[in-house]
């Protein structure tokens, strides 16, 4: 079995996400021994965002500098990883409502058409089988959830597992953290009662 787990926080040691997604990831090893896990850091080893350079590419064009074949090896090999996992750790804090710019990158390389998913007669199918499981680790500042007033301004879960299961990745889970930036006691209280939701992960 192999484990991909990708951490996308700017906020290194001070990052509420990557403790979860490291506690996650860890409650998966202890529950399935043995099992290969890679690491991506998407802050730390950030890909260049998609540009007219890359589309060129894409279409037949030749690779005109280093860099960006780099960049592009690098982005085969995530969606190379995201097909080979059995499990999937993602670490995804809101930033202005939605998913980090490194990992929306990210999703740029692993969402393509003919590769992880395919436009049919009756519209797209996700290519990735649906056996795989994921894990998102949410952190947000504010509280979106449980019919929060706030819910409106949610394009981060809610757009997460709509673009993971358009390529097929159905079975999803969210631990989240919400609600950090409304004092220590709000943020203790909610990192608490995520890491008891990974305490209690089954196989």
């Amino acid at each position: 079995m192999k484990l991909l787990h990708i951490d996308s926080s700017i906020l290194g040691q001070h990052s509420v996400s990557r403790v979860l997604t490291s506690e996650i990831a860890a409650r998966q090893v202890e529950l399935h021994p043995g099992i290969d896990v890679i690491y991506r850091d998407l802050a730390n080893d950030a890909l260049l965002h998609l540009s007219g350079a890359h589309l060129a590419v894409f279409q037949g064009a030749a690779v005109s500098d280093a860099a960006l074949g780099t960049d592009l090896a690098t982005g085969g090999a995530y969606l190379d990883e995201l097909f080979a996992a059995d499990i999937i750790v993602i670490g995804a804090p809101m930033y202005n409502f939605s998913v980090s710019s490194q990992l929306k990158a990210w999703i740029d390389r692993v969402v393509v058409a003919g590769k992880s998913f395919k436009y049919g007669e009756k519209g797209p199918e996700g290519l990735l089988p649906k056996s795989k499981k994921v894990f998102v680790a949410s952190s947000r500042g504010g509280v979106y959830s449980g019919g929060s007033p706030a819910a409106i301004f949610d394009h981060h879960e809610t757009y997460l597992t709509g673009v993971l299961s358009f390529i097929g990745l159905t079975d999803i889970t969210i631990v989240r953290a919400e609600g950090l930036n409304l004092g220590p006691d709000a943020k203790d209280a909610s990192i608490a009662t995520a890491l008891a939701d990974i305490a209690a992960l089954a196989a």
